[in-house]
């Protein structure tokens, strides 16, 4: 059976914490391929500015120069509007039947995925993959929502730490990859 893990997300910009949590769900969820799809706008930060989506786009394909086991997907981008995971999930399942299918998700979000839009389809539909920070608890949820938490993630990274340090000028390479730190000065986004 092949198993097919899906990273959404708005990768605004990707950085390092995304990319470790890719390896991670890759070699503990022995995941055939991993797929990051970028949000065109998250039901979660409706009045979060986003960074152009060709840009973003491109950040992701630099971050991922030679990951062969990863890919991007620029569905969510394509339809438009608020990006819905079930909607993503239902595509796949239909794409690859008989696949196993895993959602990479923060553990910031895990106590609100029974909110989530068809939240039961979904959790019978995907594994959830879960990203932990450093000092979260793990939250349990009853089935047919399936969690497994990921032992080698916990990392303070996040988007709008690269942001900040982008406005107050300083280097971004220990929180983003070179290539995409380069890009990101060069796009002048951000300030």
């Amino acid at each position: 059976m092949k198993r097919i893990g899906l990273f959404g997300g708005s990768f605004n910009p990707v950085h390092n914490g995304h990319l470790l949590l890719a390896r991670a769900a890759l070699e503990e969820a022995a995941l055939d391929r991993l797929v990051f799809i970028p949000a065109a706008q998250s039901p979660f930060k409706p009045d979060q500015p986003l960074a152009p989506a060709a840009e973003r786009l491109r950040w992701l394909c630099l971050a991922l120069a030679g990951w062969t086991a990863c890919a991007v997907d620029t569905q969510e981008i394509a339809r438009g509007g608020v990006s819905y995971t079930i909607e993503t999930v239902r595509r796949y399942a239909a794409a690859e039947p008989g696949a196993a299918l895993y959602w990479l998700v923060g553990a910031d979000h895990v106590a609100s995925l029974p909110r989530w839009r068809a939240a039961e389809e979904l959790a019978e539909r995907v594994e959830f993959l879960v990203a932990s920070r450093p000092g979260s608890t793990p939250v349990t949820l009853p089935p047919p929502f399936r969690l497994h938490y990921l032992r080698g993630v916990p990392c303070a990274i996040s988007a709008s730490l690269v942001r900040e340090r982008v406005r107050a000028g300083l280097p971004l390479e220990p929180l983003v990859p070179a290539a995409v730190a380069e890009a990101i000065r060069n796009s002048g986004l951000y300030l």
